[in-house]
């Protein structure tokens, strides 16, 4: 789906709902927060947004446990899961982002191009495990892209499907 497609129908949906976003961005750096203000109204239903790059941060703003990132790892299923649950305490809808850009960090469990999407409204929350198609393409930013729309994409499908 192209972008801006995307984009107008999740602010149809948050306005019409009348729902709050809130996001949480590692790896994305903010891209995702970036491209859900490319659109005029945003203000209308986004909220608080963070850029949680370090562990200290994710714990700090997210209440991500400590535990959990010992255990787990910031790349994993369970800290995409926190990030979203504390992010929902900001707002009603969530979206975050935690993985590996490269062209360094990556092992044969966690690759480069991996990434755990978080996605949550009120009690209701779900990862999705997705490795970028353009992680063999070593350039951060083409991987950043693609998961940032990923993300949002992701996050279209879960609150239509929640809402109906």
């Amino acid at each position: 789906m192209k972008k801006e497609k995307l984009l107008t129908e999740i602010k149809e949906i948050l306005t019409k709902n009348n729902l709050s976003l809130s996001a949480a961005e590692s790896c994305t750096g903010g891209l995702v927060s970036s491209y859900l203000t490319d659109i005029s109204g945003a203000s209308k239903y986004i909220f608080q947004n963070f850029v949680t790059y370090s562990n200290d941060a994710k714990m700090k703003f997210l209440n991500v446990k400590k535990q959990t990132l010992e255990k787990y790892g910031a790349v994993s299923e369970q800290t995409a899961f926190e990030m979203s649950e504390g992010l929902l305490k900001y707002a009603d809808c969530s979206v975050a982002t935690t993985g590996i850009l490269g062209p360094t960090g990556g092992s044969k469990d966690k690759p480069i191009g991996l990434v755990f999407i978080s996605v949550g409204y009120k009690d209701k929350i779900k990862v999705v495990k997705y490795i970028s198609k353009k992680a063999s393409s070593n350039d951060r930013y083409k991987i950043k892209k693609d998961i940032a729309k990923r993300a949002l994409e992701e996050f279209l499908s879960f609150i239509k499907n929640t809402l109906n």
